[in-house]
């Protein structure tokens, strides 16, 4: 359960810091393929980087994905909830968890037809490769065009990110019944800030600790 508990914080991190070195070694190839360096332009220009761009875009891709199951744990999501607020206590509760369990429904249909496309779009020509069928009916599916990975391996962001989405609203849901809360997000805050304000390292925090 721990692992669940931060696999969005992973996935997220990983995709945004492989995405930021591919596109870092990619504009920094392109030009110092340019300058008349011997040896060393002759090997840049025959690295081949068409691939850079095609692979940040699905990493957003899954970023953005469970980016959105993040934003329901931590209750970073915009909503307006000037008329829920207005609600007595009791009615109020009552509209909450409707609207959690509506985004639960709904990311869940979203998980379903997902599944359901990345099945279609070659998922089971791959599954049953791997135990053993027959697949001489079987359409392979499509590729992607730089790096011809197969469609189905990038759409499997659909229904895995809003299976954790899904599971995040239930999850939220069964917090608020419990203990009537829900998860709060302080825009204003920056993480570390605190810390390091406190931090007797700093020149003005030293000198009070030298006061003292």
């Amino acid at each position: 359960m721990k692992l669940l508990d931060r696999l969005e914080e992973w996935v997220v991190g990983s995709m945004m810091g492989g995405a930021t070195l591919i596109i870092f070694a990619a504009v920094a190839h392109r030009y110092l393929s340019g300058a008349p360096i011997p040896g060393l332009q002759d090997w840049l220009i025959s690295l081949d980087f068409s691939w850079a761009q095609e692979l940040c875009i699905i990493m957003f891709v899954w970023m953005a994905k469970f980016g959105a199951a993040y934003g329901v744990r931590t209750g970073i999501h915009v909503g307006v909830d000037v008329l829920i607020n207005l609600l007595s206590p009791e009615l109020r509760a009552r509209f909450i968890i409707f609207g959690l369990l509506a985004g639960a429904l709904f990311t869940g249909v979203v998980a379903s037809f997902g599944g359901l496309f990345v099945w279609e779009n070659g998922f089971h020509f791959a599954l049953y490769q791997v135990l053993g069928f027959d697949l001489a009916t079987l359409p392979e599916g499509p590729t992607t065009p730089d790096l011809e990975w197969p469609t189905w391996l990038v759409y499997s962001a659909i229904p895995l990110g809003s299976s954790l989405m899904c599971f995040r609203f239930l999850q939220v849901a069964y917090a608020f019944v419990k203990t009537g809360e829900l998860p709060h997000h302080d825009h204003g805050h920056v993480d570390g800030l605190d810390e390091a304000a406190d931090s007797p390292l700093l020149p003005e925090n030293a000198h009070q600790a030298t006061q003292k």
